[in-house]
């Protein structure tokens, strides 16, 4: 039994109090005997450093104790019978070997049908294996003109003749205009041999890269050997970079008279260029007559 004092301090905080209940002798056998039943246990719980008891739970008898599920019994899986896979060998990845360049030496005492085949057999970069065809060259063998373009496109790829085409045709129009022709026979003052400073095409007519070009250039350089030309027209940024070795821009070059191994060289538009940009025409013409003129003065018309 709790004293009244402590009765009080309980009910100041909030706790109901437990009191055992007064048996009736009066009562039913049933009744008294569930006022007989034991205590609930009444649980400690701390508050402010004191402990107190809580609430009374009621007892929860213990459970039954469950006796455990026999294991289902495993069979022991049977081999399998599959057959296992064949590990089919591959052959082990073999580096490309790097492409060497064209020993210029070995070219430079080649006569035209050998270097010629050399040309069609070249593999010393990348293009060799996009190419359709080589892009030899193409005019007469003595001309007294040389004209030096770039790099072929699709139709010259196809034909395997430099400029061809829509360029080719506004090319063949500015040397009509001065008695000239790619004809491979006849008068060598009046004919004009051309050939690119690559031999192959790039991929999607791409700007030729400086290592093509400069696996490329002995046969170039073989070929203006053969000609042996009175005057030199580079036609476009990549071929007067190959041959002036010079990063300066076509308008400041085009104008005036440079040297390529002693021989008369002048700067104009490549003719596709011209074909994007009518106003330059006029340019290259005044460039054609600087050549036309500077020939003349060599005997070369």
């Amino acid at each position: 039994m709790w004293s009244e004092r402590q009765a009080a301090m309980l009910r100041a905080m909030g706790l109901r109090l437990w009191q055992p209940p007064i048996l009736d002798a009066s009562a039913p056998p049933a009744e008294a005997a569930a006022a007989e039943a034991p205590a609930p246990v009444v649980e400690a719980v701390p508050v402010a450093g004191v402990a107190l008891r809580s609430e009374p739970r009621p007892a929860v008898p213990p459970a039954a104790p469950v006796a455990p599920a026999a294991a289902p019994a495993v069979r022991p899986a049977a081999p399998s019978a599959a057959p296992v896979p064949a590990v089919r060998a591959t052959a082990p990845a073999v580096a490309p070997v790097p492409a060497a360049p064209v020993d210029l030496g070995a070219v430079s005492g080649l006569d035209w049908q050998p270097l010629r085949e050399a040309v069609a057999g070249c593999t010393a970069c990348a293009l060799s294996q996009s190419r359709t065809q080589t892009v030899f060259g193409v005019g007469h063998p003595q001309a007294h003109w040389m004209i030096v373009g770039e790099a072929p496109g699709e139709q010259e790829d196809l034909r395997g003749e430099p400029f061809v085409g829509a360029a080719g045709q506004l090319l063949d129009a500015m040397l009509r205009a001065l008695a000239l022709s790619r004809a491979a026979d006849g008068d060598p003052a009046q004919r004009v041999y051309i050939a690119n400073t690559l031999k192959c095409r790039p991929p999607r007519n791409r700007n030729p890269a400086p290592d093509e070009l400069q696996r490329c250039e002995p046969f170039l350089v073989r070929q203006i050997e053969l000609v042996k030309p009175r005057i030199i027209l580079a036609m476009g940024r990549f071929a007067v970079q190959a041959l002036l070795r010079s990063s300066e821009p076509i308008g400041k070059l085009r104008g005036r008279v440079h040297r390529y191994q002693g021989v008369p060289l002048v700067v104009t538009y490549h003719p596709a260029y011209l074909l994007r940009n009518l106003p330059d025409k006029a340019r290259a013409w005044d460039d054609l007559c600087l050549a036309a003129a500077v020939a003349e003065r060599t005997g070369g018309g």
